[in-house]
């Protein structure tokens, strides 16, 4: 066991250096496998005061949650700029999503693998950061709608299937990306606009994809 530090600093920068120790150790080992005393040492300070400043396991992977949700979320919005094209609007926040979980995969394993399965409390703090992403993304793919049509044709419902299938994909192919050596932010964000922005281009035009006449049974 490492010795313990004891010089004093502020709480808040205190607080913040037991998170980052246990962001790596939550999202390298896991929830269940993850222990105090490893988060205490690697954070520089004794297990009772990780238990004073954050009172228990669970209460300390929420404020991981937390934070990570919170720091994935203003790197993608303040990426994405006002008045640019809708696709520049989306290729910027791709971007921003790929470099945010490659620069930080403990912090992308505790949202997308760690917290999502251990039940609740944690799946609902994920479950309110996606839903700020998908609302997000629907805004802007309604907007989108909006500039290439008058009155577009386009049901709110569809919008928001839209934003959801797209990140969807995004969650999928970060995973993958963060598992591949060489994958590049980049090469994930083009990957995502060639798969995806095709057939939303379509969709800003009218041309949608309808599905086949369904006949009645003999």
């Amino acid at each position: 066991m490492g010795a313990v530090r004891t010089k004093r600093m502020p709480r808040a920068v205190r607080e913040q250096q037991m998170l980052d120790a246990a962001v790596r150790i939550f999202g390298q080992r896991g929830y269940m496998a993850a222990s105090m005393d490893e988060i205490a040492e690697l954070a520089g300070v004794s297990k009772p005061l990780v238990y004073l400043y954050l009172n228990s396991k669970e209460d300390l992977f929420t404020a991981c949650i937390r934070r990570e949700a919170a720091a994935l979320t203003a790197a993608v919005r303040a990426a994405v700029r006002p008045g640019l094209s809708a696709d520049r609007q989306l290729w910027d926040g791709l971007r921003a999503f790929f470099a945010h979980t490659a620069e930080h995969p403990d912090g992308w394993s505790v949202l997308h693998l760690q917290a999502r399965t251990h039940g609740e409390p944690f799946a609902s703090e994920v479950a309110t950061m996606r839903a700020e992403i998908v609302a997000f993304v629907t805004r802007l793919v309604a907007v989108a709608a909006r500039e290439a049509h008058r009155d577009p044709d386009l049901p709110e419902h569809d919008v928001a299937g839209l934003a959801e299938a797209l990140v969807g994909a995004a969650e999928s192919l970060a995973a993958w990306a963060n598992a591949t050596p060489g994958a590049t932010a980049r090469q994930a964000a083009t990957t995502l606009m060639n798969f995806a922005w095709a057939g939303l281009g379509n969709l800003m035009r009218g041309r949608m994809w309808t599905p086949p006449a369904e006949t009645e049974p003999a």
